[in-house]
């Protein structure tokens, strides 16, 4: 079965969702979701959004909060545009119907997180991801120019392979003409052609036995690409997000928001002591890569599986008003946060890299886009800088629907595109040779190439993922397709880009952490003028 619109949207997130909203006014768009809808990373967002609003904050000292958190390698054209574009992507949030929480004067209530300078953070109470994501999806649902195909897998982009020409000489452009999609009603995998598609399909957190990010996280956007030889970028940064809420019956890991410390919130360890002020002068509000090494190290140093978030000294109602989801989960766990401890350990969180995009999120792929966490564009460097993804997504949402809807007209469907054919393909005899093998990739991913690597450990989890590699390869050689058996291939391949870019880097920095060689030294009291 073939599909055709204008514009191809996988994935449904924040920036999938402001594409689609822009360019729809110029034709039609299909948006592609693996899950439901509302299934998304941007849904599991707590904290915010970031954008300069009220002085004293200015955009110089926005951008010298990324430059610091990105530790040398964020593109500083890229960080300055994204930025001034905050405001404006702002009031676009609100004009599709977000909320943001304000004062009783009425000026926003801006909250401040790790690694900025200011409070400049949005939020609707901790859940301002649920928040966007609601206000932007009642807006998809009811544009007649968007359609929507929930449960639907998209297994591979279409490019030239799929018309038998060569892609290894380098005087052939790669272009996309749309996706094979799997309909998991029919188990059939349909065409979806397109003038121009558009990736957006989050992050890579369930490579990692314990992430913040939900089951749908594989990675599948940035594998696709690398297939179709798409340049992937910076991957082995990996953001562990410092303080999951340490909860063994649980998975994903339910987050405990950084607002929290920057609302007060205090780390001890297993002796009760603050330990923060060891690792770093701005304590629980230096960046996430240093409060994620610290909590690592007590850990190690004490055989303990968590340390403690401590908000008993925070006045209980405003606590809880901020806070009211958080609350609420705790206070099921059997723990009252205005007077107990939380308990809370790192957790794989975010990918600062992905594909690589300009800055109006093109990709190295002819009429291929992308945006949110599936990319790199040069604003996260070494480690991202808290509530700046929200922001690049929407801004590279937008950026990419102006780019895309001016050059929409000048294209035309390739109609020449061939159907998937499953011949000779038979469904998988036992699930458990899917479901094994990922267990395993998340174990070696955890135990392996986590918050602190070494060579040994590196090339240890390479030679595995060989023998897992390869078994899958045959597996899926054999198999009818199925989105259990397309995750595994993904994740599989997006544990090798990491570990790969991560053997490439022979230095500590930002979020790769080495024992095998030294951190460069970092400057954090720069002063920035207003």
């Amino acid at each position: 079965m073939r599909k055709e619109a204008d514009f191809l949207v996988i994935g449904s997130g924040l920036a999938g969702m402001m594409f689609a909203l822009k360019v729809a006014p110029y034709g039609t768009v299909h948006i592609v979701s693996k899950t439901s809808i509302e299934e998304t990373n941007t849904r599991y967002a707590q904290g915010g959004i970031a954008s300069v609003t009220y002085s004293p904050d200015t955009y110089e000292k926005h951008v010298h909060d990324t430059l610091i958190a990105g530790d040398g390698l964020c593109n500083e054209e890229v960080v300055r545009s994204i930025i001034k574009d905050g405001p404006a992507i702002i009031q676009d949030l609100i004009d599709f119907g977000a909320n943001f929480d304000k004062r009783p004067d009425g000026e926003f209530d801006l909250a401040r997180e790790g690694g900025h300078s200011e409070h400049r953070i949005f939020h609707f109470q901790d859940r301002t991801g649920y928040e966007i994501q609601r206000a932007l999806t009642e807006q998809v649902l009811h544009n007649p120019n968007i359609k929507v195909f929930e449960n639907h897998f998209a297994v591979d982009i279409i490019t030239q392979h799929h018309l038998g020409y060569s892609l290894v000489t380098d005087d052939i452009d790669i272009e996309c003409y749309g996706a094979y999609v799997l309909n998991p009603k029919t188990s059939k995998v349909e065409t979806f052609l397109a003038k121009i598609t558009y990736i957006a399909t989050g992050g890579i957190g369930n490579v990692y036995h314990t992430t913040t990010n939900p089951t749908i996280a594989t990675g599948d956007g940035i594998a696709m690409v690398y297939r179709a030889k798409g340049l992937i970028d910076n991957m082995e940064f990996v953001q562990f997000h410092p303080t999951a809420l340490y909860n063994r019956n649980e998975r994903p890991s339910f987050l405990i928001t950084e607002a929290m410390r920057g609302y007060g919130a205090i780390l001890r360890n297993q002796k009760g002591e603050a330990f923060m002020e060891k690792y770093d002068s701005r304590k629980e509000l230096a960046p996430r890569d240093i409060v994620a090494r610290a909590i690592d190290t007590e850990m190690k140093v004490s055989g303990d599986e968590h340390v403690w978030l401590d908000c008993s000294h925070i006045e209980p109602q405003g606590l809880i008003a901020h806070f009211p989801n958080i609350y609420e989960k705790c206070k099921s766990l059997g723990i009252d946060i205005t007077k107990d401890y939380i308990p809370v350990a790192p957790a794989a969180h975010f990918v600062c890299g992905g594909i690589k995009v300009n800055r109006k999120g093109r990709t190295s792929i002819k009429h291929l886009y992308a945006g949110g966490e599936s990319v790199a564009s040069g604003l996260h460097g070494a480690n991202r800088l808290a509530s700046n993804s929200l922001l690049e997504a929407a801004v590279l949402g937008h950026r990419s629907a102006v780019a895309a809807s001016k050059k929409v007209e000048t294209i035309q469907f390739k109609h020449e595109i061939p159907d998937w054919s499953d011949e000779g393909t038979s469904h998988p005899e036992e699930m458990v040779l899917i479901t094994q093998e990922f267990k395993e990739l998340q174990q070696i991913m955890s135990n392996y190439v986590g918050i602190v690597r070494s060579n040994l450990r590196m090339n240890r989890a390479l030679e595995r993922l060989g023998i897992i590699w390869r078994e899958t390869k045959e597996l899926y050689d054999r198999s009818t397709v199925s989105p259990q058996l397309c995750e595994l291939r993904n994740a599989i391949n997006v544990s090798y880009l990491i570990i790969k870019m991560a053997k490439q880097r022979k230095e500590s920095r930002g979020l790769h952490f080495t024992i095998d060689y030294p951190q460069k030294l970092k400057i954090f009291d720069k002063k920035v003028s207003n």
